[in-house]
């Protein structure tokens, strides 16, 4: 059963007949005595993301990862928190007890102290997110630097000079390096990034900082969120301007919604099944002790050209 190789064939096929014909199920409970494995995996999301569960990125992704670990035969257990209060309480109800055999940390802050405490414990884990302050930990992640890098070029290429973007939080790895990669883009450009707005990953904070931006007239705006880009859209339609003929817009993140928006968005597609498989993988290899050393990968984004960022007639502010 546990797949030895050391069973004679005869002994194994007649063991698996028997295990048919009775409908023998072995015992987790008694696996997990053995072992001293649960084979329970965690998925933590911060208290400080809980007020963007509604975002359809979030959804996806926590679909993506439970998927990957069905397929790896394994629980996965999500952990949510209201409070930053109930977060601190991970530890005690969670990681000391060793509860499950490893966690996945998502959405992090920068110097996050979760990140640090559950490292620290010796409990295999795994961030969703680039770690910026410690090098023993395994971490992957999509290429939000040169995705949003890549938007910008795109944008150049289309003749826009005038381009402004709607960043996404400062404290979030995610937003820095959409941010960071817009900027470089601009100075590769010799162009002044100099007209952000920043945002709240919604849809409201995407409408709200697009309509502060259309007072500076750009030709073009690169948004650090498919959710954020919906919002940004609806402003420029109420303005009474088109996409794309006065103002150009590109999102990320590749979400369904960016297909069926008015016009369909370009977009940064990130493989979110793929994150799944990545994040379960890689925790379980740490598990297993097949990795010892840190692991660190980044997932590529494929940049999705729709409508609302082809070749406009005029690449002058709008009037």
């Amino acid at each position: 059963m546990n797949g030895k190789d050391d069973v004679r064939t005869e002994v194994r096929a007649r063991v698996l007949q028997v295990i048919d014909e009775t409908g023998f199920r072995p015992s987790a409970t008694a696996r997990s005595l053995v072992s001293r494995r649960t084979g329970v995996l965690g998925l933590v999301i911060p208290w400080h993301v809980s007020q963007l569960l509604e975002d359809p990125y979030f959804i996806r992704l926590i679909r993506g990862v439970s998927r990957a670990s069905n397929a790896a035969g394994t629980t996965l257990s999500l952990f949510l928190f209201e409070t930053e209060e109930e977060e601190a309480e991970l530890y005690r109800r969670v990681v000391a007890p060793r509860l499950v055999d490893g966690l996945m940390l998502v959405a992090l802050r920068k110097d996050d102290p979760l990140l640090d405490e559950v490292a620290n414990s010796g409990l295999p884990m795994v961030s969703l997110g680039r770690v910026m302050h410690r090098d023993d930990v395994s971490w992957a992640d999509v290429e939000n630097y040169e995705g949003s890098r890549r938007a910008v070029q795109h944008l150049v290429g289309l003749g826009h000079t005038r381009i402004a973007a709607i960043a996404a939080p400062q404290q979030m790895i995610a937003g820095i390096d959409r941010y960071d990669g817009f900027t470089e883009g601009m100075r590769e450009a010799g162009l002044d990034p100099e007209l952000v707005e920043f945002a709240d990953w919604s849809a409201d904070g995407g409408y709200a900082a697009m309509r502060k931006l259309m007072h500076h007239q750009p030709t073009a705006v690169f948004v650090a969120s498919d959710t954020m880009a919906m919002g940004a859209l609806h402003a420029i339609n109420e303005s009474g301007l088109s996409v794309p003929d006065d103002l150009a817009v590109v999102g990320f993140d590749g979400l369904p919604a960016s297909e069926r928006s008015s016009p369909p968005l370009t977009t940064l597609r990130q493989p979110i099944p793929q994150i799944g498989e990545t994040l379960i993988k890689m925790l379980l290899d740490q598990i297993g002790g097949k990795t010892r050393e840190p692991v660190r990968k980044l997932i590529p984004t494929e940049l999705v050209i729709r409508e609302s960022s082809s070749p406009s007639h005029t690449t002058e502010p709008p009037r």
